[in-house]
């Protein structure tokens, strides 16, 4: 081996073998300053806990408030759901109290006619039907349509050549719905075929 190599090869040794000596020196300082300032690492550990013990002070008072929040809001939808089953008919109260007003006149005329009396019946049948259509109440009346097991009930069946089976010859009783939704069925007569 040609001796100029040679000496850089030590010498890249002894370079590698200084920069080995200062790493060490490097990791026994920061071992050093570990162990030389325990008072560091205390205020560090004092400091991240008063951290802590605020952010869960925070987080109590939050915590209660939204408790406090939520009690609250279920005591008021207590008292609303209360509300609503007193006074939920309000809205239908307002609108029979007109209807109820023109019967109780009708009753204080003391010398009317029968036909004065139907037309006082008339009117108020007709108030009460627009009361009904108001609240969404609407009549079933199926006479001459198709039965409807789901809003007709049938009282009996009758036989008929007229019309086809199954169609409503009568209706006994109106029925009535709340919005769509059945709240008497209509009581009717149905046709079947003749035999």
């Amino acid at each position: 081996m040609p001796a100029k190599k040679q000496d850089q090869n030590e010498v890249h040794e002894q370079l590698e073998d200084s920069h080995k000596d200062e790493a060490k020196l490097e990791d026994a300082h920061k071992n050093e300053e570990k162990l030389e300032s325990p008072e560091k690492n205390a205020d560090s550990l004092e400091a991240q806990l008063e951290q802590a013990q605020a952010k869960a002070s925070e987080n109590w008072d939050q915590f209660i408030r939204t408790k406090a929040e939520m009690d609250n809001l279920r005591r008021r939808n207590v008292k609303d759901l209360e509300n609503a089953h007193k006074f939920g008919i309000e809205k239908f109260v307002n609108e029979l109290l007109p209807v109820v007003d023109s019967m109780v006149l009708g009753l204080t005329v003391e010398d009317a006619s029968a036909e004065s009396l139907r037309e006082g019946m008339e009117l108020t049948m007709n108030m009460l039907g627009k009361m009904l259509e108001k609240l969404g109440i609407e009549e079933i009346d199926p006479l001459n349509e198709k039965f409807d097991a789901a809003r007709h009930q049938a009282m009996t069946m009758q036989p008929s050549d007229e019309v086809e089976p199954n169609t409503v010859l009568a209706v006994m009783q109106k029925g009535y719905s709340l919005n769509e939704r059945l709240i008497r069925p209509a009581m009717v007569i149905v046709s079947k075929a003749v035999e």
